[in-house]
């Protein structure tokens, strides 16, 4: 399912809390990437730092700078969240401020990365927290990357009102750069406006939203024991069936042989507020 990717527009809506509640309930081969310039969370967070030395995206940076070796080193640098399964694996973010400019050069190499892991054996899905996008150095290429972006916001005035205009950035830059239309799609966080009427406001599909669950925030925040039946991760389960039901469409829409006179695959109309 290659590279489906996570963004906010300000403020902390809750990308990495629901990137990490994603990645626990997935149904297949993951890795969870965290690819906010601002640096990850989830090593100190939810695995309380503990680990037998420095590991994540910093690492392979610096390394990738020095010795041209991301390839070879990546499998080293994650961490297993599920272990020793090797089914759902974290590659940490930055922790120290000095590798972050280590880093920005090289998101186009980490694109092409990830992208290339949907084909190994075996495959890996790639969830990637891409944080804000209102800081120095995001990580475009990953976005254009994408199989699908879901741009996470809450469902409170302020955040939607900034939410329009990161809308409307991120589709300007995804048809400069030819990205297939229908990549963009809201995740919406929490209580407040109606999924439909958000949809209609901000003129994108709502792929699915996610509950208000303190509780569970704060475990994958600050660690402790998940617990598969709560709202958030119930709902985080569940996110991959529409992901995947768009994918299917997108691909059998872009496969879809066109020529001069033959008749053409009927389009799936998308209802504000569903899939």
């Amino acid at each position: 399912m290659a590279i489906i990717a996570l963004v906010s527009a300000k403020g902390s809506p809750g990308v990495t809390t629901s990137a990490l509640a994603a990645a626990l309930s997935w149904h297949r081969r993951l890795v969870l990437a965290e690819c906010d310039p601002a640096g990850g969370s989830i090593l100190a967070g939810y695995l309380g730092g503990a680990l037998d030395g420095p590991r994540g995206i910093g690492e392979l940076a610096v390394g990738e700078l020095r010795d041209g070796n991301l390839d070879t080193a990546f499998w080293s640098q994650l961490v297993d969240l599920d272990a020793p399964k090797r089914e759902r694996l974290l590659l940490p973010g930055v922790v120290d401020p000095a590798q972050a400019g280590s880093v920005t050069p090289l998101w186009q190499r980490f694109a092409d990365s990830f992208a290339g892991l949907e084909k190994g054996l075996p495959p890996y899905d790639v969830l990637v927290d891409c944080g804000r996008l209102q800081v120095a150095g995001p990580p475009w290429p990953v976005l254009r990357a994408a199989a699908v972006v879901l741009l996470v916001t809450r469902a409170q005035l302020p955040d939607l009102s900034a939410t329009r205009a990161t809308i409307r950035a991120v589709e300007r830059d995804l048809a400069e750069h030819r990205v297939p239309p229908g990549t963009l799609r809201l995740l919406v966080v929490g209580d407040g406006h109606g999924t439909s009427e958000i949809s209609k406001a901000l003129r994108l599909p709502v792929i699915a939203r996610l509950p208000h669950d303190p509780r569970t925030a704060e475990v994958l925040s600050l660690g402790g024991t998940v617990r598969a039946g709560r709202p958030l991760m119930r709902a985080a389960g569940a996110l991959e069936v529409p992901i995947r039901a768009l994918l299917e469409r997108r691909r059998a829409r872009l496969a879809w042989p066109v020529t001069q006179g033959a008749p053409q695959a009927p389009v799936p109309q998308e209802a504000h507020g569903a899939v």
